[in-house]
């Protein structure tokens, strides 16, 4: 009996430039799982322009983060990699699913009450964010959906809507589950270490982006924040964030257990314990920039990949799209 492989679907904004808190917590996940079980990565430009874009950034970032996945070991050969724009029933579904969901559901939404308090006028696609999410998802009869906790509730959100479409119209979606990433994955800012690295903050020194050259590496590590207290160990301590954080940076690059590590640094100081760490993230980082720089100089091979991906998307998401339409009572194109 041939057991079927489960889908997995995992979704990333083109904004902003990955950091190694984006590599080391989701990246290296979607590689290790290549060939394991299907999966679908979606670059969500639908999502970007929930907040206001300009154009041509637009177009540029979506390439590089193209370029920056493959560079990180994506295979496109084992992993559909597509640009969610360009399988238009991701926007199809979104409007139907719309018309089966409670507007208080969105309401409820914890991130949109963040957002929103932020800003002076909201935008109606910050609002319906979750549910073009779950279209997203939908489509591809996901199992398993990889998130931050701080993801979590969309995930449920999906599965609600999921499960309403099916009691209203039988059996259509798979219900998938959130798979929560481990925690040990959680790199927090240089200059902040009580806070994540951000993809949005592009103040110098809150991050290490993955296709830095060496010397900004070493610019950033040689001021990123740590303590007066002057031994280096891990701990949960709030005032010992910046050393646990760089010592967990050097954990997670070489696969050392913790006992191994605290070892290596006994009798050291603050500044060997950064250039140690600024020497292991330089070289892991080193192909992956060279990699990056190479397909990001060709546009056309970067443009020709993604077509191959959409076009493996839309053999999957097309057919399902026709039988949710089939199901809430359109009239299909017979061509």
């Amino acid at each position: 009996m041939t057991v079927k492989q489960k889908r997995v679907f995992s979704g990333i904004q083109p904004s902003g430039m990955l950091h190694i808190g984006n590599y080391l917590g989701a990246i290296q996940q979607w590689v290790a799982g290549q060939g394991e079980k299907v999966n679908f990565i979606c670059i969500v430009d639908l999502h970007a322009i929930t907040v206001p874009q300009e154009p041509a950034a637009l177009r540029r970032q979506t390439r590089e983060l193209a370029a920056l996945l493959i560079a990180a070991g994506i295979d496109p050969q084992q992993t559909t990699l597509f640009v969610q724009s360009h399988v238009r029933a991701h926007a199809e579904g979104c409007w139907v699913l719309n018309c089966v969901t409670p507007l208080g559901w969105l309401e409820r939404m914890t991130q949109y009450k963040l957002k929103a308090q932020k800003q002076e006028s909201v935008l109606t696609g910050l609002l319906d964010y979750p549910i073009l999410q779950a279209a997203d998802i939908l489509l591809y009869d996901t199992d398993e959906v990889p998130v931050g906790e701080d993801q979590k509730q969309h995930v449920e959100l999906t599965r609600d809507i999921a499960q309403r479409f099916n009691g209203l119209y039988g059996e259509t979606f798979v219900v998938p589950k959130p798979v929560i990433r481990e925690s040990g994955a959680r790199v927090m800012a240089l200059n902040d270490p009580t806070a994540k690295m951000s993809k949005s903050d592009f103040s110098r020194g809150h991050a290490i982006r993955i296709n830095d050259s060496p010397d900004e590496i070493r610019w950033a590590l040689k001021r990123a924040v740590t303590d007066a207290i002057g031994s280096i160990g891990f701990s949960d301590e709030p005032a010992r964030a910046g050393v646990n954080n760089l010592l967990q940076i050097y954990e997670l690059f070489t696969g050392q257990s913790r006992a191994a590590i605290e070892a290596h640094f006994v009798g050291k100081g603050y500044g060997a314990l950064k250039g140690d760490v600024t020497e292991v993230v330089v070289e892991a980082l080193r192909p992956i920039r060279e990699r990056y720089e190479q397909l990001n100089a060709d546009p056309d091979e970067l443009d020709r990949i993604l077509a191959i991906g959409a076009a493996q998307a839309r053999a999957v998401a097309e057919p399902k799209i026709r039988e949710v339409m089939a199901k809430v009572g359109f009239v299909l194109p017979t061509a």
